[in-house]
């Protein structure tokens, strides 16, 4: 099985990185978000990136317009019957996703494989809310998409092995190395991650250090390449917090409990750097800590 149109569902940072991954390697691509505001933000986001990989000489002035040429934004799923290949790439939200599925599996083909970028949820919980769980499985990208260079594989109960060598192929493909991980709660890579986060929201919380004293200690202390508050930041405090609810509920072992600092964040609407304030203020010239 090999794919020629990919319709990404989310035009935001994740949904507009894989549309640019998958044009980049010669796919047709379509990518829809609910407006066409925001379809064609995601579009001015690719090609922004797309400009910086020139500069940089990663790719080409004309592998950059093919590869744009290649990408049409939609506001609906009107046209999304012609893909092969739908990767969904919604807020991370169990109900979100399922009322995506729910509402796409009538109008695509019926040989089309769905695969979620879910970071945390089930995907055999997800593939029950579609007509083919046997085509489909969780395809989880890093971020930023065009720089990371791992996804994860995850099959759910009902995933076949066709749908799985197609996708592993896909990702290769797209010039991505792949690790398998098995269906339980966040995966291998936030499994390890997001506690580690949340253990660093804690030493926040518990007057430990402060946020640049954290951030300072794993970045000189562990050799990180940035700070785990810096980082909660950068992947959003909204996606911290979902993915540490899935492992609390999920795992039902009190050291995933999300810290308390951390929803009192999320509730503020201080999510991180898409917000303007998380741990740090990003509105002046200079990131400056909130705490």
């Amino acid at each position: 099985m090999s794919f020629n149109e990919v319709a990404v569902i989310g035009a935001g940072q994740m949904g507009s990185g894989i549309a640019h991954v998958c044009a980049l390697a010669g796919y047709k691509v379509q990518l829809i978000d609910m407006t066409m505001d925001r379809a064609e933000a995601g579009i001015a986001t690719i090609t922004g990136n797309m400009n910086r990989q020139v500069t940089s000489g990663r790719i080409s002035e004309s592998e950059r317009e093919a590869a744009l040429d290649r990408i049409r934004p939609a506001d609906g799923y009107g046209q999304i019957d012609q893909a092969d290949l739908v990767v969904e790439a919604a807020t991370e939200s169990e109900e979100v996703k399922r009322s995506i599925f729910t509402e796409i599996c009538p109008l695509i083909s019926d040989d089309a494989i769905i695969c979620t970028n879910t970071s945390s949820i089930s995907i055999t919980r997800l593939a029950s809310a579609t007509d083919r769980p046997e085509k489909f499985m969780g395809l989880h990208f890093m971020n930023p998409v065009p720089v990371m260079e791992l996804v994860e594989l995850v099959r759910g109960i009902a995933t076949s092995d066709e749908t799985f060598e197609a996708v592993r192929t896909l990702a290769e493909r797209l010039g991505k190395q792949w690790t398998s991980a098995e269906d339980f709660p966040a995966f291998i890579v936030n499994r390890i991650l997001l506690p580690m986060i949340n253990e660093a929201v804690y030493a926040l919380y518990e007057g430990v250090g402060s946020v640049e004293g954290i951030d300072k200690a794993m970045r000189l202390g562990a050799n990180h390449p940035m700070g785990p508050l810096q980082l909660a930041d950068f992947i959003g405090l909204d996606t911290c917090l979902s993915i540490m609810q899935v492992l609390y509920d999920g795992l039902a072992d009190s050291k995933y409990r999300p810290c308390p600092l951390l929803v009192k964040y999320v509730e503020a609407g201080w999510l991180g750097r898409k917000a303007g304030r998380g741990f740090y203020d990003y509105r002046g010239d200079h990131p400056v800590p909130t705490r």
